[in-house]
């Protein structure tokens, strides 16, 4: 078989079919990516076992057949190539490649695709919904980060969907942080839910940012399948209890700063410089009007302090905050002013943008720290 296809938009694609496969597989053609060519039509496809990606491009082709070659060592190719179209001929005995540049040829043997695992199927009980490519963007990269690394509890390790007939709700938690994300544009007819690992998620990330239109999202009680434009990503479900997230998030706190978003994040980046590398522990004097920010490492007689202005409804108190925690946090809310509200030093703050964007709602949580003061 034989085809021929623009380097640039390969790599493209090669680009985002490479961030699915691991480093080390338990099958060693899953570190391969699978061609499967149908005259026009080629199909690429890779796998780590837990997450598969499958995107289909429009080609000039000859033949039809399946075969996979090393993902790393065609992806180093075609990073040298200036634009231009490149021609893959393949032979379909021995599954040896040549690749035609305008200047030169590139060879190398390939495998037999017949031998690649299968995508995995939906079941007849799947349930569905639709929803727009910018929303669950936006949504993914609003909670993704508080997403945990803890072996122990695997639920915390990815983006929990909460589904209803009125709305969708994302929720993800490390046990220091949690964010709540609500939108009211996606619903199902009956409430589900499920739980994403991070990395099927971070792959979404990357994969929607060039998208347009809207994703359909099908789910069993095992797997999930996103399935947009030309590409398709089918990962399995974390299995659990997600923890009860509304539980933990505090009400009626009497405390609440409303701040510049840029001003606190760009004063809390400065002072965390000379927090303590083991703890990263700022401190936040509130009162009337203004914010104290400052950090200090006895160990290497250290310190700094800024202070900003701010509109500040409640009693003087000092709290503390993991600064790297705090930055992304503030980093992640999209509105210009925050709104960050406090009960006591004891007790989780909420960071709140000043104006939600249309249909959406989103809450931000952090554990304080200890102050030693």
């Amino acid at each position: 078989m034989k085809f021929q296809v623009s380097s640039t938009k390969l790599l493209q694609q090669m680009q985002a079919l490479s961030r699915v496969i691991a480093p080390k597989n338990s099958l060693q053609i899953l570190e391969s990516v699978l061609f499967d060519l149908n005259g026009n039509q080629l199909t690429l496809t890779a796998s780590d076992g837990e997450t598969t990606i499958r995107t289909v491009t429009e080609v000039n082709g000859e033949g039809t057949g399946k075969v996979v070659f090393a993902a790393k060592m065609l992806l180093d190719t075609l990073k040298e190539f200036p634009e231009q179209p490149l021609t893959f001929d393949i032979n379909d005995q021995n599954f040896g490649l040549n690749i035609q540049s305008s200047n030169g040829n590139y060879s190398f043997v390939g495998g037999n695709g017949n031998e690649y695992p299968e995508m995995m199927l939906q079941a007849e009980d799947a349930q569905q919904f639709s929803i727009a490519t910018d929303t669950l963007l936006g949504a993914l990269n609003k909670t993704v980060f508080c997403t945990a690394d803890d072996e122990l509890r695997p639920v915390m390790n990815g983006v929990f969907f909460d589904l209803t007939p009125e709305k969708i709700t994302l929720v993800a938690t490390d046990a220091h942080r949690l964010v709540r994300y609500i939108n009211v544009t996606a619903h199902t007819e009956q409430p589900a839910s499920f739980i994403l690992p991070k990395k099927p998620a971070n792959l979404l990330r990357s994969v929607l940012a060039k998208e347009e239109g809207d994703v359909t999202v099908t789910f069993t009680d095992k797997n999930v399948r996103f399935e947009f434009g030309q590409t398709v990503i089918v990962c399995r479900q974390i299995e659990g209890r997600f923890p009860n997230y509304n539980a933990v998030i505090p009400q009626n706190n009497q405390n609440k700063i409303t701040v510049d978003r840029q001003t606190i994040l760009n004063a809390a980046k400065r002072v965390s410089v000379f927090a303590n590398p083991g703890t990263g522990l700022i401190k936040l004097s509130l009162s009337e009007n203004s914010i104290n920010i400052s950090a200090q490492d006895i160990d290497f007689s250290t310190s700094a302090e800024e202070t900003i202005e701010c509109s500040y409804e409640g009693a003087p108190m000092n709290i503390g905050f993991k600064a790297p925690f705090l930055v992304e946090i503030l980093a992640a809310v999209q509105s210009n002013d925050v709104v960050i509200e406090l009960a006591d030093p004891s007790k989780a703050g909420l960071i709140l943008p000043f104006e939600n964007e249309e249909n959406e709602d989103i809450v931000m949580l952090l554990m304080p720290m200890l102050l030693n003061d």
